[in-house]
């Protein structure tokens, strides 16, 4: 009798899939699944996903986990293949990627992936994923007929790559940094348009605007003091354009609090300039303050500027510790050091070695002393390409620029 029972229950229905080349390459996210599904989920290959999609076994699924690690870009295209075709089959999605580009990631949340979680997993956080998946939207509130109200957004929406730059020291760079990789972004391709915004953060001793030789207007106070009631046509205002070619939000004239703005006035800053630039580069000030998190968060990449001394040292081990410590996106910075020792100084290289070693971060990108011409430069208003084109550290963030372009671009190419 028991027998005939048994035979009559029906398995648990599988509600969710892990998407990946090998998924026990990620056996914390088997561990997670188990606890939070039991048996009521199951694996698909990249192929086989693209096949499940549409028959009437997937109709029963709630989400996909898609893991991926920095081996799966190469096939990026095919993991933002299968992000669209479930998001097309009303199957939320959840990215789990370790070592993963961040404009990478931007792509495959472009295609409609609705989390982002990283690997190895912290404690708790594919149930909070799954938990804000499952709560449902908010009903929309009708909109009342309206006569002669301008709207706030023209439709275009270029969902730019946000770049921040947060130098841990003063004189570290970060504003000749943010400077001249906007100005680059800005001229990277000769024959198509690339637009770039480079809004300045630091309240009280922001100096884009002498870098760049640019006028500091009151509209930039207006805007950053009621972002509620700001809308394009009062964000475009505010911003001045260097050389037809890169529009610019100054810091304020005066010296202002930096607890002025919150993290919900960062956010809609941030929502406008990325409707409206393919690039959005941040110039931060270097108090960690209540909206550091919200740019951070925001940013598909955050530059960290630092030296070869025991300040930069230190700051990075404070900043550090206070990211892991509220369990924030430590793996969004990348360490740029400025002023790097020479290619022949072998001492100098072994304590680079060393710091990095010590402070357990990788420095992704070596700046050369630029001397006096960087100075001149500032002193002009002038990026380093129209002052000092010829200079080693100009090179090299024109590289930069470069390579951060050719990763968005063929990101966004796979993601077609």
């Amino acid at each position: 009798m028991s027998g005939n029972v048994a035979a009559l229950v029906e398995p648990a229905p599988i509600i969710a899939c892990t998407i990946s080349r090998d998924v026990q390459e990620f056996d914390l996210l088997i561990e997670d699944m188990e606890t939070e599904l039991g048996e009521s989920w199951g694996d698909l290959s990249v192929d086989d996903a693209l096949a499940f999609f549409g028959q009437p076994d997937a109709e029963s699924l709630e989400f996909i986990a898609v893991a991926m690690d920095e081996e799966d870009e190469a096939d990026l295209a095919r993991f933002a293949e299968v992000i669209r075709k479930a998001t097309a089959n009303g199957i939320k999605a959840i990215v789990i990627a370790e070592e993963v580009s961040p404009i990478a990631l931007h792509q495959l949340l472009k295609m409609g992936a609705e989390e982002f979680v990283p690997y190895p997993l912290p404690e708790g956080a594919l149930h909070d994923a799954i938990e804000r998946l499952r709560t449902p939207e908010p009903e929309p509130v009708a909109a009342q007929p309206q006569q002669n109200v301008p709207s706030k957004r023209s439709g275009v929406n270029k969902e730019g790559v946000v770049i921040a730059v947060h130098g841990l020291a003063g004189g570290v760079g970060a504003t000749t940094l943010a400077v001249n990789l906007a100005w680059e972004l800005a001229n990277i391709e000769k024959d198509k348009s690339i637009s770039v915004g480079l809004l300045d953060l630091d309240l009280q001793f922001g100096t884009v605007s002498t870098y760049l030789d640019l006028p500091r207007r009151e509209a930039v106070y207006e805007l950053l003091s009621d972002t509620v009631s700001a809308d394009e046509d009062s964000f475009r205002a505010s911003m001045v354009t260097f050389n037809d070619k890169l529009e610019v939000l100054t810091a304020p004239a005066d010296m202002l609090p930096l607890d002025l703005i919150s993290d919900e006035d960062i956010k809609r800053v941030i929502e406008m300039a990325r409707a409206k630039f393919d690039y959005v580069v941040i110039d931060m000030p270097k108090t960690v303050v209540l909206w550091t998190e919200t740019v951070l968060q925001a940013a598909h990449v955050y530059f960290v500027p630092v030296e070869l001394d025991m300040r930069s040292a230190q700051n990075t081990l404070r900043l550090l510790r206070a990211l892991k410590s509220e369990e924030l996106p430590v793996d969004k910075l990348r360490f740029i050091l400025n002023r790097a020792p020479k290619f022949t100084d072998l001492n100098g290289k072994g304590r680079v070695k060393r710091m990095a070693e010590s402070l357990d971060i990788s420095i992704d990108v070596l700046l050369p002393d630029g001397g006096k011409p960087v100075v001149q430069a500032g002193d002009h208003g002038l990026p380093l390409a129209e002052s000092a084109p010829k200079l080693p550290l100009r090179k090299e963030i024109a590289k930069l620029a470069q390579s951060i372009h050719e990763v968005n671009t063929s990101a966004a190419t796979a993601a077609k």
